[in-house]
């Protein structure tokens, strides 16, 4: 049997237990918001550096679409300050999809639509719309131009 016997004051001892509770919470917040011991992955969907033509093909066809490569139709939006149900129930489309434009309340955005050439099971005009803010991917929708068309995010149905 091996023992050691070690005096210390109180004093030491206190602070030696403040030390360990201290690094504990760095560890706890370290992890918690994702820096530190986690990997920075971004979820798929987050957004995206969108500088270049090729940057935005090259995101919606990671999603398997195939696209023309010169867009329809670039123009600037203002994200409201207030959602009203409409942009709200887009807004939901978007969280689904790890956007979030609330973030963007009261910017003004481009939206680039792309012709979408491959969608499945229908012979309407699809179209892909994203949403940049900054040079970065904010959010977007794959649509159909249909009266009665349909509006999703960007993964295949």
């Amino acid at each position: 049997m091996f023992v050691v016997s070690m005096k210390m004051s109180k004093m030491k001892a206190v602070a030696g237990v403040a030390g360990i509770l201290l690094l504990c919470l760095v560890v706890f917040f370290a992890v918690k918001t994702g820096s530190g011991l986690r990997a920075s992955a971004k979820p798929k969907g987050s957004e995206t550096a969108a500088v270049t033509s090729e940057q935005r093909l090259a995101y919606l066809r990671g999603f398997g679409w195939e696209i023309e490569e010169e867009p329809l139709e670039i123009i600037e939006i203002a994200i409201p300050q207030q959602f009203d149900d409409v942009y709200q129930s887009y807004n939901d489309i978007q969280l689904k999809q790890n956007f979030d434009l609330s973030r963007y309340k009261g910017k003004r955005v481009k939206r680039y639509t792309y012709r979408v050439t491959n969608y499945p099971d229908t012979a309407d005009e699809i179209h892909a719309d994203l949403l940049i803010y900054d040079g970065r991917i904010i959010g977007g929708d794959i649509c159909s131009t249909a009266l009665d068309g349909f509006m999703h995010g960007f993964t295949k149905p």
